[in-house]
């Protein structure tokens, strides 16, 4: 019999063709499905990335701007001087009347004022407040020598609050509250990779720990390093903790929901929304109207105006930004306790050899291990 007739026919998958659900099933079990996916979340992301801050940054538009004005504003020269401002800026002047320039002061102390207008006989006194925002003084005060030039009315423009030396545009505290919302949630997502086995009170108390270490070092470099600001030392360094300890939190409760796509919801809230609308690099009068009410309630605008009042106006700190991080972190962190079961990671508390006799076979933990303190499954067994 010949060699070949011998031979038995072949077998195995070199023998059938793949079909085109056999190849989406290899596709789908292999790891190029992720792959593709985040190839396209992050051309998304970049993209939104680079709209939501042009968009926020590149051209701001003053919608409304109060100001205050004190002396009368019926002479020729007050309503003249009065309509070139409010065509100059869009009518998005506001006017608010106080009896004396004292009463003025502290309205802008309260932050209720970007402007003090200050009508006497034959002239404007223009007070800018550039503590409250840069960009607005310096629109006002632009807008201001275009119209005493039109009007021919004098006018004397000063910067009645002005910012810090070493920090002439008024970024600086934009800058440190971002790092802190970055390096919180990015501390998180490494706690997650590199000490998975932390149990839930670990992972909290881990949190709090490097929000502290982290907020010192921010201020110290910015402070003591830099001298680019001079900070209120310990409420600065605090209000910084408490913003990393808050987006650390926001990451570790979607890590707990929603597992390995936690990044996704993180990022949007906290980058893609809440840091342009903040109110940091653009002053919120001159944000759009929706987003700058929207950033007071996300912790990136939360951070930034309690740290910019803390800095510039602190005998006025007002309870508003605490309470947003303090609602952030306390919804974050209950919901995480609540879901610890699901958190990828953790470890068993019961140690093997205290299982009941006979409990175990072959390997296996005793009935009485818990992981993550919860009795949940096992790692990324719900991610």
């Amino acid at each position: 019999m010949d060699a070949d007739q011998e031979r038995p026919p072949s077998s195995g998958a070199h023998a059938h063709r793949p079909t085109p659900a056999g190849r989406w099933a290899a596709f789908t079990a292999s790891p190029f499905l992720p792959a593709v996916v985040l190839m396209f979340i992050l051309a998304a992301a970049a993209g939104l990335f680079a709209g939501s801050y042009t968009y926020n940054m590149a051209n701001p538009t003053p919608r409304r701007i109060p100001a205050a004005a004190v002396g009368s504003t019926a002479t020729p020269q007050a309503r003249a001087f009065v309509a070139g401002m409010e065509k100059g800026l869009n009518a998005s002047l506001e006017l608010h009347r106080y009896p004396s320039g004292a009463a003025a002061r502290r309205a802008v102390e309260q932050q209720e004022e970007f402007a003090v207008l200050t009508f006497r006989t034959g002239r404007v006194d223009v007070g800018l407040v550039g503590a409250a925002g840069a960009s607005v003084a310096q629109l006002i005060g632009q807008t201001a020598a275009s119209v005493a030039k039109a009007t021919r009315v004098p006018v004397t423009i000063r910067d009645i609050k002005p910012l810090q030396k070493g920090d002439p545009r008024g970024l600086a505290l934009f800058y440190i509250s971002l790092a802190a919302v970055i390096i919180g949630f990015v501390g998180a997502i490494q706690l997650s990779v590199h000490a998975k086995e932390l149990n839930p009170g670990e992972r909290i108390a881990c949190t709090v720990a490097y929000a502290l270490f982290g907020a010192f070092a921010i201020a110290a470099v910015v402070d003591w390093g830099l001298d680019a600001l001079r900070l209120p030392f310990v409420e600065s360094w605090l209000i910084l903790a408490f913003t990393m300890f808050t987006t650390g939190m926001v990451f570790t409760m979607f890590n707990a929901l929603i597992g390995r796509w936690a990044m996704l919801p993180t990022w949007g809230l906290m980058v893609l929304l809440g840091n342009p609308s903040s109110g940091g690099a653009v002053s919120w009068p001159l944000l759009p109207s929706l987003l700058g009410h929207i950033g007071r309630w996300l912790p990136p605008g939360a951070s930034v105006n309690a740290q910019h009042t803390a800095v510039y106006f602190g005998d006025a700190q007002h309870a508003f930004p605490f309470i947003v991080l303090a609602g952030w972190a306390s919804v974050s962190t209950g919901v995480f306790w609540i879901w610890r079961h699901r958190h990828p990671g953790g470890r068993d508390v019961t140690p093997a050899h205290a299982a009941p006799r006979g409990g175990t076979r072959g390997g296996e933990v005793g009935g009485t291990g818990k992981r993550n303190g919860a009795g949940g499954p096992a790692d990324g067994a719900a991610a």
